[in-house]
């Protein structure tokens, strides 16, 4: 099962899958430096990016896993790494893989970090987490490999609605809450001295990019437009999932999504049902089994 549901991902090119996952096993097994002091390790399941950015006064964590025993075991790597406490936590979006971790770092923990994400993940997690959490604890045979029976969704203990400096001592870095795209939570983190952005699943290198729950396909391509508008070329670009990618790569997912997108808008013009419209094209930049969703929310907001 995917991260979003049994229908939404399946993969796409057999050849880049197998690659990907001889890439992947070796990265998990440490540390990457993208750049001087800012990391990045590759976690099972879903092979999702964690960065951690070392400050003089603590460490700066980039979103927390899918449940609290997998925030644990993260917490148990970056003390093993890194010898400085975590004194942050930033939150790319409020989706479970990225948050679920959350309640390990933040208030009446050990740790006790701040929490920061896009003022909209509490609401998010009424709409979306929490009944999916009170689904599986309904019937956990809907999603076997998960184990929730201890979360509690933490939502950010500082929620931003427009971008601020973090100065972690010593290095600076911008949160940036963005306009709806993968989801209305998106968050950028962007090291300015070292070029790095970290964009969450704004960018999925790993598989084709996921129209999850609460996604906005047809301004997705737009806010894409806008961060490579400001990219450089050599800067570095941390995905959700998957390798570290550049401007060029970016550009490109963002064109794929435009494409959709513009799909999607000429069918709605036409008349067609989502049905109609998906099976229009066989050219599909993803597979079409992870657009149905996807048509679905953009007819919605086409219909007004």
């Amino acid at each position: 099962m995917s991260r979003y549901g049994p229908k939404l991902w399946i993969p796409f090119d057999s050849s880049r899958v197998a690659a990907n996952t001889v890439a992947r096993l070796g990265a998990m097994a440490h540390w990457l430096t993208v750049a001087p002091g800012i990391h990045q390790r590759r976690y099972d399941p879903f092979d999702i990016s964690i960065v951690a950015i070392e400050g003089d006064d603590g460490l700066l964590v980039v979103d927390t896993r899918v449940e609290p025993a997998e925030g644990e075991a993260l917490l148990a790597d970056l003390r093993e790494r890194f010898d400085r406490p975590v004194r942050w936590v930033v939150n790319t979006h409020a989706h479970f893989d990225h948050t679920f971790g959350n309640q390990v770092f933040g208030p009446g923990t050990a740790t006790d970090a701040a929490i920061y994400g896009h003022a909209n993940i509490a609401r998010h997690f009424d709409d979306f987490e929490a009944p999916r959490l009170a689904a599986w604890r309904a019937d956990p045979r809907r999603e076997p490999d998960r184990h929730w029976d201890d979360v509690r969704l933490t939502p950010p203990t500082h929620p931003l609605d427009r971008a601020i400096i973090l100065d972690l001592g010593g290095r600076v870095v911008e949160l940036r809450p963005q306009p709806e795209a993968h989801t209305d939570t998106d968050l950028v983190v962007f090291a300015p001295a070292q070029r790095v952005w970290i964009v969450g699943d704004l960018v999925e290198e790993s598989g084709p990019v996921m129209y999850g729950s609460g996604s906005f396909p047809l301004g997705w391509p737009d806010v894409l437009d806008s961060l490579v508008a400001e990219m450089r070329d050599g800067d570095l670009v941390v995905p959700g999932h998957g390798r570290v990618v550049d401007r060029e790569f970016v550009a490109r997912q963002a064109g794929e999504l435009r494409l959709i997108a513009d799909r999607f808008r000429a069918a709605h013009g036409e008349g067609l049902t989502t049905e109609q419209a998906l099976a229009a094209h066989d050219d599909w930049p993803i597979p079409v089994a992870g657009l149905a969703g996807a048509a679905e929310r953009a007819f919605a907001r086409l219909d007004g």
